[in-house]
C-alpha cells in the first residue's frame, strides 16, 4: 500500500492487515514498548480544514513511531495563494517523507499522489474519511470480536462518513444500512457499488434501518463547509434523524453507538445515549491514533 486515498482502493486483506497492526501498536503503547519504526521520517500535515483528532493523533503518532510531523496550514502555503497542487506535490516530495492532507476536494488528494513521489494519506475530504473508518472498524472488532456478519447502521446526513462507512463495512463483510432523508443520501456511485458487492440498504426510515443493528453510527447534520446550510438542514433532520432511546430500543440490546465527533448533543444524538455509550465513542476517538500509526507504517513499507 503506497497511499491511503480512499477505502475503495484497499482490499479486505489490506484493511485487515492495517487493523491487526493497529492492535499490535496499541498493545505496545499501552505496555510502554517503543516502536520507532519510522525513525528519522518526517510527515507534512496540510490542513485546509481545522481539526482536533486528526492533527493530534497524527502528530503524536509520528512521535511514537520515532519520526516527526510538520503542521502546514493552507494559509501558510502557496496553495492558499493559488499554486497548482501538482507543483506543491513536486516541491514537498523533495522535503518530506510523506504527506497527510485534510481538505475539501478529493481531487486534490488524488493529484498530490499522482504528481508527488512520496506516500499521501487522506486525512479527510468532502468525499470520504478513510482514517476515521479504519479506527471505527478497529473499535467494533475490539468490542465485538469480529466484523463479518455484523449489522452497521448509519443515521443522518449521507456525507463523507456515510460514504466511507459503507465501503469499509461492505469490504469487511458487514451488513450496512443508511437512514438518510431524501436529498441527503450517500454518493450514488457508492450506493450502486454497495448494492452490487454486499448487503446494503438505503432508506429514509430510521427505525427500519436500525432494527436489529449491532452498531449504530451518527454524525453532525452540517459538516465543515456547510455552515450556511445549518438552519435548512436542521429543519430537515430535527426530530427525525436523531439517535435517541426510542431508536436504540429497536437495535440489539448490546448494540454499540459510535460517533466520529465532535458531537452536537441534543441534535444528531441525545446526551443520554452519548453518555451511555461514552466508553465506546471515546475508545473510537483514541483508536484514531493507533489506526493512523498502522497506516503510516504500511505506507512506508513499499516506499
Amino acid at each position: 500500500m503506497k497511499h491511503l486515498l480512499k477505502l475503495m482502493d484497499l482490499s479486505k486483506k489490506e484493511i485487515t492487515d492495517i487493523l491487526n497492526l493497529a492492535d499490535q501498536l496499541k498493545y505496545e503503547k499501552k505496555n510502554g514498548i517503543e516502536h520507532h519504526i519510522l525513525k528519522g521520517k518526517t510527515l507534512g500535515m496540510i490542513f485546509q480544514k481545522s481539526s482536533t483528532r486528526t492533527r493530534v493523533s497524527f502528530e503524536v503518532g509520528m512521535y511514537d513511531l520515532g519520526g516527526s510531523a510538520l503542521f502546514l496550514s493552507s494559509n501558510d502555503l502557496q496553495i492558499g495563494r493559488g499554486e497548482p497542487i501538482e507543483d506543491t506535490a513536486r516541491v514537498l516530495s523533495g522535503y518530506l517523507d510523506a504527506i497527510m492532507i485534510r481538505t475539501y476536494a478529493q481531487a486534490e488528494v488524488e493529484a498530490l499522489a499522482e504528481y508527488g513521489r512520496i506516500p499521501v494519506i487522506n486525512g479527510l475530504t468532502d468525499y470520504c474519511h478513510p482514517c476515521q473508518v479504519l479506527a471505527d472498524l478497529m473499535t467494533i472488532r475490539e468490542q465485538k470480536g469480529m466484523l463479518e456478519g455484523l449489522k452497521l447502521v448509519y443515521v443522518g446526513d449521507g456525507n463523507n462518513m456515510a460514504n466511507s462507512l459503507i465501503v469499509g463495512g461492505i469490504k469487511m463483510g458487514m451488513k450496512v444500512a443508511t437512514a438518510c432523508p431524501d436529498g441527503y443520501t450517500p454518493d450514488p456511485e457508492i450506493i450502486k457499488w454497495a448494492k452490487e458487492n454486499g448487503d446494503y440498504t438505503c432508506t429514509p426510515d430510521v427505525l427500519e434501518a436500525v432494527k436489529d443493528a449491532d452498531v449504530v453510527y451518527t454524525d453532525v447534520w452540517a459538516s465543515m463547509g456547510q455552515e450556511s446550510e445549518a438552519e435548512k438542514r436542521r429543519l430537515v433532520f430535527e426530530g427525525k434523524y436523531q439517535v435517541n432511546a426510542n431508536v436504540m430500543s429497536v437495535a440489539k440490546p448490546n448494540a454499540m453507538v459510535l460517533h466520529c465527533l465532535p458531537a452536537h448533543r441534543g441534535e444528531e444524538i441525545t446526551a443520554e445515549v452519548l453518555e451511555a455509550h461514552a466508553s465506546e465513542i471515546f475508545t473510537e476517538a483514541e483508536n484514531r491514533l493507533h489506526a493512523q500509526k498502522a497506516v503510516l507504517v504500511k505506507c512506508f513499507e513499499n516506499k
